[in-house]
């Protein structure tokens, strides 16, 4: 089972680092990285250009959901999750219990957890916690949604309904 991680980017070269050090700190076989960027003009590319894994593609977009979508659409993996480029992954097994899940049941259409934000300049330092409440069909439908770093979901969701709107 492949996990593709879209990351979107417009500009980041300020944040990239720590966003791809945490997917390649990753303990999993099978994955994805697709960086989706919308034509910086930092030094986002470059950077990016470090990690091997990461599969960049760069080309103006509308946007952060439009540039998702597209990341989406190139993705090749059982499961897409967004990891945006200001965000990382606390330890390298959160991966590995993505796919455990997804493994363990297989009708499991998405999965999410609780989210910290952190201080943008001293990453240890929590903000707010994001604790993740029961699943409510009706909150969906009123247009709530979870964190994209905490959010997966097979792909075939997105090939059956679409992607962001």
């Amino acid at each position: 089972m492949t996990i593709s991680i879209i990351t979107a980017t417009y500009n980041s070269a300020s944040t990239l680092t720590d966003t791809l050090e945490s997917l390649s700190l990753q303990k999993i076989e099978h994955l994805e990285v697709i960086l989706q960027d919308g034509g910086s003009t930092d030094a986002t590319l470059e950077i990016a250009a470090r990690y091997d894994f990461v599969k960049i593609v760069s080309e103006e977009d509308t946007g952060l959901y439009n540039a998702m979508n597209r990341g989406i659409a190139r993705a090749t993996g059982d499961i897409i999750g967004i990891l945006n480029s200001d965000d990382f992954y606390p330890d390298d097994q959160v991966l590995n219990l993505v796919r455990s899940a997804f493994e363990e049941d297989l009708e499991l259409a998405a999965v999410y957890g609780n989210l910290k934000y952190v201080d943008a300049i001293d990453t240890k330092r929590v903000i707010r916690h994001w604790k993740v409440g029961p699943y409510n069909r009706k909150d969906w439908q009123q247009g709530w949604m979870p964190p994209h770093p905490t959010f997966f979901v097979r792909k075939s969701v997105y090939d059956q309904y679409g992607g962001f709107n």
